[in-house]
Protein backbone atom coordinates (compact mmCIF):
# COMPACT_ATOMS: atom_id res chain seq x y z
CA UNK A 1 0.00 0.00 0.00
CA UNK A 2 2.95 2.43 0.66
CA UNK A 3 4.11 1.90 -2.55
CA UNK A 4 0.88 2.43 -4.08
CA UNK A 5 0.74 5.95 -1.75
CA UNK A 6 4.46 7.18 -3.12
CA UNK A 7 3.89 6.09 -6.78
CA UNK A 8 0.43 8.68 -6.33
CA UNK A 9 2.92 11.25 -4.77
CA UNK A 10 5.64 11.18 -7.28
CA UNK A 11 3.18 11.57 -10.30
CA UNK A 12 1.31 14.06 -8.17
CA UNK A 13 4.62 16.39 -7.99
CA UNK A 14 5.17 14.98 -11.78
CA UNK A 15 1.84 16.92 -13.04
CA UNK A 16 2.16 19.60 -10.94
CA UNK A 17 6.07 19.99 -11.97
CA UNK A 18 4.51 20.23 -15.55
CA UNK A 19 1.60 22.57 -14.98
CA UNK A 20 4.17 25.15 -13.13
CA UNK A 21 6.52 24.67 -15.32
CA UNK A 22 4.29 25.32 -18.48
CA UNK A 23 2.89 28.23 -17.51
CA UNK A 24 6.29 29.65 -16.22
CA UNK A 25 7.38 29.31 -19.98
CA UNK A 26 4.07 30.49 -21.28
CA UNK A 27 4.41 33.64 -19.11
CA UNK A 28 7.74 33.97 -19.55
CA UNK A 29 7.34 34.46 -23.53
CA UNK A 30 4.46 36.86 -22.86
CA UNK A 31 7.06 39.16 -21.01
CA UNK A 32 9.36 38.49 -23.56
CA UNK A 33 6.88 40.11 -25.75
CA UNK A 34 6.96 43.50 -24.39
CA UNK A 35 10.85 43.67 -24.46
CA UNK A 36 10.52 42.75 -28.87
CA UNK A 37 7.89 45.43 -29.16
CA UNK A 38 10.22 47.74 -27.34
CA UNK A 39 13.05 47.31 -29.25
CA UNK A 40 10.67 47.04 -32.93
CA UNK A 41 9.86 50.91 -31.96
CA UNK A 42 12.95 52.00 -31.31
CA UNK A 43 13.86 50.66 -34.47
CA UNK A 44 11.14 52.35 -35.97
CA UNK A 45 12.20 55.90 -34.23
CA UNK A 46 8.93 55.27 -31.96
CA UNK A 47 10.82 54.81 -28.75
CA UNK A 48 14.68 55.94 -27.66
CA UNK A 49 16.82 53.70 -25.82
CA UNK A 50 16.08 54.99 -22.38
CA UNK A 51 12.48 53.81 -23.44
CA UNK A 52 14.07 50.42 -24.08
CA UNK A 53 15.95 50.61 -21.40
CA UNK A 54 13.01 50.86 -18.68
CA UNK A 55 10.75 48.22 -20.30
CA UNK A 56 13.95 45.96 -19.65
CA UNK A 57 14.11 46.72 -16.06
CA UNK A 58 10.51 46.39 -15.83
CA UNK A 59 11.23 42.96 -17.96
CA UNK A 60 13.57 41.65 -15.36
CA UNK A 61 11.68 42.51 -12.29
CA UNK A 62 8.57 40.66 -13.74
CA UNK A 63 10.48 38.11 -14.81
CA UNK A 64 12.09 37.75 -11.34
CA UNK A 65 8.56 37.67 -9.56
CA UNK A 66 7.13 35.36 -11.56
CA UNK A 67 10.51 32.64 -11.32
CA UNK A 68 10.11 33.45 -7.40
CA UNK A 69 6.55 33.01 -7.50
CA UNK A 70 6.87 29.60 -9.68
CA UNK A 71 10.02 27.99 -8.06
CA UNK A 72 11.66 29.59 -4.88
CA UNK A 73 9.62 27.22 -3.02
CA UNK A 74 11.17 24.13 -4.59
CA UNK A 75 10.07 21.15 -6.39
CA UNK A 76 8.33 20.19 -3.28
CA UNK A 77 5.41 19.91 -1.74
CA UNK A 78 5.54 23.75 -3.00
CA UNK A 79 5.22 22.87 -6.39
CA UNK A 80 1.86 21.26 -6.07
CA UNK A 81 0.69 24.25 -3.91
CA UNK A 82 1.55 26.27 -6.85
CA UNK A 83 -0.31 24.36 -9.46
CA UNK A 84 -3.52 24.48 -7.16
CA UNK A 85 -3.05 27.67 -6.86
CA UNK A 86 -3.03 28.22 -10.13
CA UNK A 87 -5.85 26.00 -10.80
CA UNK A 88 -7.84 28.30 -8.51
CA UNK A 89 -7.12 31.46 -10.12
CA UNK A 90 -7.83 30.42 -13.35
CA UNK A 91 -11.13 28.82 -12.04
CA UNK A 92 -12.04 32.18 -11.15
CA UNK A 93 -10.35 34.02 -14.03
CA UNK A 94 -8.00 36.16 -11.75
CA UNK A 95 -4.14 34.89 -12.73
CA UNK A 96 -1.08 37.59 -12.06
CA UNK A 97 -0.56 39.98 -14.25
CA UNK A 98 3.17 39.99 -13.44
CA UNK A 99 3.63 43.12 -16.29
CA UNK A 100 1.68 45.48 -14.35
CA UNK A 101 2.67 44.05 -10.94
CA UNK A 102 6.52 44.74 -11.79
CA UNK A 103 5.53 48.31 -12.52
CA UNK A 104 8.15 50.72 -11.51
CA UNK A 105 7.35 53.41 -9.18
CA UNK A 106 8.43 56.73 -9.77
CA UNK A 107 8.61 59.14 -6.81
Amino acid sequence: MEARQATGAREKRRVARAVVSTYYEAELAGLVEYVADAIERCRAGDLDADGVDEVIHRYTKAARELWTFCFLGGSGVHVERVAAMLELLTAEGDRPDWWAAAERRRG
